[in-house]
């Protein structure tokens, strides 16, 4: 799977909402090899969106073609002039990956010093997540191929995941095992409504 991340401040939300049902209907019937898209805008007006691919051939085929051009050029206007685009060709998938059924997605973006040992560490801790965070169902770790990843966390509700913080942070060997690897502050979206296609 291949995913490319798009971020940006958005200036009209309901421009960008106008757009993206657009999409929908006019370009994704000739996108081959698009698996589907999780996305939001943050109460701060912080948007950013995970697409995913069949592969990284299949995404420059969707980006070369014109009606993708003329419909981004159109769309961008809904962004101020900090739009950033993530290709991540290394894609992890923890507990499932992916739920359309979340009623809350928190996207953290950092950097890790040893990309390899961090994937290590989330599937190896997979079963303890499950057991301690019974609100989470589902994660797709997107690194950048910079040393940056996205991690894009699915939750049954932002309640739930606000309760399930706290188990992860009582259970001080999980979190050293899980920010091992991690180096520098991370950032925080919180999509409380999330757009999944």
């Amino acid at each position: 799977m291949f995913v490319q991340i798009i971020q940006g401040t958005v200036t009209d939300a309901d421009a960008l909402q106008r757009s993206v049902a657009r999409w929908r209907k006019e370009i994704k019937p000739g996108a081959h090899g698009y698996l589907g898209s999780t996305g939001g805008v943050t109460p701060d007006g912080r948007g950013i969106t995970m697409v995913r691919f069949e592969s990284e051939a299949d995404a420059q085929a969707n980006s070369d073609r014109a009606e993708q051009g003329a419909w981004w050029n159109e769309a961008s206007k809904a962004f101020g002039d900090d739009v950033t685009f993530h290709n991540c060709t290394e894609v992890e998938s923890l507990l499932g990956g992916g739920n359309d059924a979340a009623g809350f997605v928190q996207v953290i973006q950092g950097r890790t010093n040893d990309q390899a040992q961090m994937r290590r560490n989330g599937l190896a801790s997979q079963d303890e997540l499950r057991a301690l965070r019974p609100d989470m169902l589902g994660v797709v770790v997107a690194f950048h191929g910079d040393g940056g990843f996205s991690q894009f966390l699915f939750f049954s509700s932002e309640e739930a995941a606000r309760v399930g913080e706290q188990a992860i942070q009582n259970d001080s060997e999980m979190s050293r095992r899980l920010r091992a690897t991690i180096e520098g502050d991370l950032t925080f979206f919180d999509l409380k409504e999330p757009d999944f296609d």
